[in-house]
């Protein structure tokens, strides 16, 4: 069964991602805030020490994001509490995000997209992609929310495939090395359709077209891109080419089991760091935690806290369960759509709580609070909403299927 300490084998890792936290991307963090789609500099020397990391961490069979799908088909196959891939990487970014969730976003060659890859690709593609910097483009200006709205049209010519259709909202999508993009090889046949393919960065007919601006993570560049006869090769397309209507989209929905708890635990790294950050400020003004004392004795203020500690936690053992069901090979949609409802949820109402709390000092640019709240809103919409989340869950649930309950 899951254990709720942190693996023994995984701590160091853990420690590591809290140092660079702490010392690299805290410091820096105001900087990027403030500079709008400029380049963080400073982490190029720290994706060549997380290469490394990595490394170590798949020799020790433990796997890394670019074994993450394959772990999980071997996984199933064995007995026993494995934590793999999957539980390394929601582990990890809790720690990166508790410093900032835009420079853990940035990281060279620690994309979304690699995510993606992770969950379908062949031993080939993984050989081929497993170690660039891939972002992912799966919303357009006409399907947000709903993934099988896509209209962005993959069609074959002999080797290729021709793309034609624009991605919005592309994290990281200027600074990637390549770009996982969603579109259907035939749009009569509906979501059953829909792959993935990797366009890699220069490829005629490729074009970002701007850069966002954001209310948070802008350190994070967030891109729009064009696909005007981009001509890719036929072995760049994820999973089986082969279109099945009874399975739907289920291939690349597989990306989403992977990349929910993962979105899903950078919402308990942000929120951990604003619950850290209002104990200190507030212990500077008297007002310390006792967990001894009951609640009806207790400051108001302290109660507030106690309440946010508490949905922090159900967040946090949510991320782990779903991060450690994929590792042992167990179907977990549902488990994965729980867990980004809840921390994306629990991250917006603890951040903007904690401001509520200190006043003035949460407001103010002289603390983060103020830039955590606004990074946090962004981690209750990508990799699907709120709303859609709750959708999911209730289909899981009912055992109705996206047809049956809409």
């Amino acid at each position: 069964m899951i254990h709720l300490e942190t693996p023994k084998k995984l701590r160091p890792l853990v420690n590591q991602a809290r140092q660079v936290a702490e010392q690299v991307f805290r410091p820096i963090s105001r900087k990027y805030d403030r500079a709008e789609h400029a380049y963080p500099v400073e982490l190029d020397m720290l994706a060549a020490i997380m290469d490394g990391m990595n490394d170590a961490v798949a020799e020790t069979g433990q796997g890394n994001s670019a074994g993450a799908g394959q772990l999980k088909q071997q996984r199933s196959k064995d007995a026993g509490n494995h934590n793999g891939s999957n539980m390394t990487t929601v582990l990890g970014l809790q720690e990166l995000c508790w410093g900032d969730v835009g420079l853990a976003l940035t990281l060279p060659r620690q994309g979304l997209g690699n995510a993606a890859i992770a969950a379908v690709a062949n031993d080939e593609q993984l050989r081929r992609f497993g170690h660039c910097w891939a972002a992912m483009a799966i919303t357009e200006p006409g399907a947000g929310s709903d993934s099988a709205a896509i209209r962005t049209t993959a069609t074959r010519d002999g080797e290729d495939y021709i793309i034609n259709g624009e991605k919005i909202y592309v994290t990281s999508g200027e600074r990637a090395d390549a770009v996982v993009v969603w579109a259907s090889v035939d749009r009569s046949l509906g979501r059953a359709a829909i792959k993935s393919f990797v366009v890699e960065k220069g490829t005629p007919g490729m074009e970002v077209v701007r850069l966002e601006k954001k209310l948070g993570i802008k350190a994070s560049d967030t891109a729009a891109i064009t696909f005007t006869d981009c001509r890719v090769p036929a072995a760049n397309l994820l999973g089986s080419p082969e279109v099945n209507t009874e399975q739907g989209f289920a291939g690349v929905m597989q990306t989403f089991d992977n990349t929910r708890p993962v979105v899903a635990a950078m919402a308990v790294g942000l929120a951990k760091a604003a619950l850290d950050r209002t104990r200190e400020l507030l212990a500077n003004v008297g007002i310390r935690a006792d967990y001894k004392r009951s609640l009806k004795n207790s400051h108001a203020i302290e109660n507030q806290l106690y309440r946010y500690e508490a949905d922090w936690e159900a967040a946090r053992l949510l991320t782990l369960k779903a991060a450690w069901m994929a590792d042992n090979g167990l179907p977990n949609s549902k488990e994965a759509s729980m867990a980004k409802a809840k921390a994306g949820r629990s991250a917006n109402a603890i951040t903007l709580g904690c401001v509520e709390l200190l006043g003035s000092m949460g407001y103010s640019e002289d603390e983060l609070l103020e830039k955590w709240a606004r990074d946090s809103k962004i981690l209750d919409i990508f990799e699907g909403t709120q709303q859609i989340q709750q959708l999911i869950i209730a289909r899981r649930l009912l055992g109705k299927t996206s047809a049956e309950l809409k």
